[in-house]
């Protein structure tokens, strides 16, 4: 065993940032083993951007140097579960008592609610990380708020999740399993 020499009074923080998984990981796990056991195909949306310049240091590697977004990006994840397209957003918060709605672009809430209006299942994912809660949201519930916002509150309460939207519990395989909820909702 090899004794470093510690600097006396030398401070430590703990770093507890990403700790556990985040939202993105747990979703993307989830979504594999969706795929793997063919219950529904579901995918992350790529980020529409356009490269500017490369730079190439060596044959074996490439490194953008500048890029832009083309468009502005719509939502996080679609893909098709029963026959019924599925689109949605997944968001985390640390705020304890709400979900802020300046979190989510306006262009993505009306592409939410233009997806059920054509038809198609859209909901937000919210994580209140202070909680470890995962609620699951149907886009007329959000476009109740988002119209609230226009003239009062900007943001959804927990209380609110708690009473129209659906906790979704963690586990094992899958991690997060929001089709579960989807297949008692249709």
């Amino acid at each position: 065993m090899v004794n470093y020499p510690i600097k006396k009074n030398a401070s430590f923080k703990t770093n507890y940032k990403n700790r556990g998984m985040t939202l993105e990981e747990d979703i993307n796990a989830t979504n594999d083993y969706y795929l793997t056991h063919d219950i529904a195909i579901i995918h992350k949306k790529p980020i529409p951007i356009k490269v500017v310049n490369v730079n190439y240091p060596n044959r074996q590697s490439a490194l953008i140097d500048k890029a832009f977004y083309v468009t502005p990006s719509t939502t996080d994840y679609n893909g098709i579960f029963k026959g019924k397209y599925i689109d949605f957003e997944a968001k985390e918060t640390s705020n304890k008592t709400s979900f802020p709605l300046q979190n989510i672009h306006e262009h993505q809430i009306k592409h939410l609610i233009n997806v059920k209006k054509h038809g198609g299942i859209s909901f937000i994912l919210v994580r209140f990380t202070a909680y470890d809660e995962l609620y699951l949201l149907e886009s007329r519930y959000l476009e109740e708020y988002y119209k609230r916002s226009m003239t009062g509150r900007k943001s959804i309460k927990l209380s609110e999740f708690k009473e129209k939207g659906y906790l979704i519990k963690n586990s094992y395989n899958p991690r997060v399993d929001y089709l579960k909820v989807i297949d008692e909702i249709i």
